[in-house]
């Protein structure tokens, strides 16, 4: 589904269910994904600055 879909879907929903569904939708996706493509996600979630932050997410 691309994000033109899936965007609408979201900002029907209350910010509190959107990110529990996106949440969901990750914790079955991630284990999926090789460690690399786990960290590229991370690094795009909380953004490129701040080292400090995705340091603390290597071993997710």
């Amino acid at each position: 589904m691309s994000p033109d879909r899936l965007q609408p879907i979201l900002d029907s929903m209350d910010p509190e269910e959107a990110l529990a569904a996106l949440a969901a939708a990750a914790k079955k996706l991630l284990p999926l994904l090789g460690e690399e493509a786990r960290l590229s996600f991370m690094v795009h979630l909380v953004g490129a600055a701040g080292g400090d932050k995705v340091g603390s997410l290597v071993h997710l």
